[in-house]
């Protein structure tokens, strides 16, 4: 299974589109944005793509949240399963307890990929480049074995994505 994974596009729409693109050009089957949306047109762009997708709201995201019975965006911290894998998906690093396979949250702007307790605790980093001139996103490969992270960056102005993949263990969890 492939899963698209993006945070914090904050109005950077065109941004969030490629990244997007990326991520289906190499196999998302499920895209899942970790918060500061920013715009409506990413949601839409989402939802367009043909695959399932979820979001949150993050902290930047008060005009979005009247727009939750219209798509897949949720309060965080949000629980939902894909297939057998359990995800709980939220904005701000607050709910970092291991309490399901796969832990996404956003608004460090920051990548970070670690295996706790037999969860993964993923941030895939910025796509909208505020912080440095690179934008980001992860396509995570999930085996029964091994979690394969393709950490893509794009430095802002060029056109070609770089996969820093690494691989991670993965075991059964228990509970």
């Amino acid at each position: 299974m492939k899963l698209g994974i993006l945070s914090d596009t904050h109005k950077k729409a065109g941004r969030a589109r490629r990244a997007i693109d990326i991520l289906l050009t190499n196999g998302a089957e499920y895209l899942i944005h970790a918060g500061d949306v920013g715009k409506e047109e990413t949601l839409a762009y989402m939802e367009a793509s043909g695959v399932p997708y979820a979001a949150v709201l993050g902290n930047n995201d008060a005009a979005l949240k009247a727009l939750t019975s219209r798509y897949h965006l949720y309060t965080e911290p949000h629980y939902f399963a894909i297939g057998r894998l359990r995800v709980k998906l939220m904005h701000h690093p607050l709910y970092l307890t291991p309490d399901a396979d796969l832990i996404v949250c956003g608004h460090l702007h920051r990548f970070r990929a670690v295996v706790r307790e037999g969860a993964l605790f993923l941030n895939p980093g910025e796509v909208c480049a505020r912080n440095k001139p690179v934008s980001e996103a992860v396509l995570l490969e999930v085996t029964p074995k091994t979690w394969v992270v393709h950490h893509y960056e794009r430095v802002i102005k060029e056109k070609r994505w770089q996969d820093k993949s690494i691989l991670l263990p993965r075991s059964e969890r228990v509970g």
